[in-house]
């Protein structure tokens, strides 16, 4: 059975840091694209940022610069460091995956990934 289980969302101060852990299973993580996606109330769930199987990345304009995605191949396990929130960045944060063969150039499409979590919440706020 395939398995996503985000974790370590939470309640964080403008300017704050949070660390998102994904912990996969029931698939070949290592073959796998892996990407973050987010989803905040009232608007389109959106490609935050990916690594794919070679551990080449793609940050949205919106994050470069302040997050970080990276992965563990050895632990089945994706993160996603963020820093410098802001009180946009308050959403649902998902993990998935997307077969190896899929185009670098559509990584941060939502519906090229064939695996989805359940989401952790993330709010940033004073």
């Amino acid at each position: 059975e395939v398995q996503l289980v985000e974790s370590g969302g939470g309640l964080v101060q403008p300017g704050g840091s949070l660390r998102l852990s994904c912990a996969a299973s029931g698939f070949t993580f290592s073959s796998y694209a892996m990407g973050w996606f987010r989803q905040a109330p009232g608007k389109e769930r959106e490609g935050v940022a990916t690594i794919d199987s070679n551990g080449r990345t793609i940050y949205a304009d919106s994050v470069k610069g302040r997050f970080t995605i990276s992965r563990d191949n050895a632990k089945n396990t994706l993160y996603l460091q963020m820093s410098v929130l802001k009180p946009e960045d308050t959403a649902m944060y998902y993990c998935a995956a997307a077969p190896g063969e899929t185009p670098r150039l559509l990584l941060l499409l939502t519906v090229r990934y064939r695996y989805w979590g359940q989401g952790t919440q993330v709010t940033v706020s004073s």
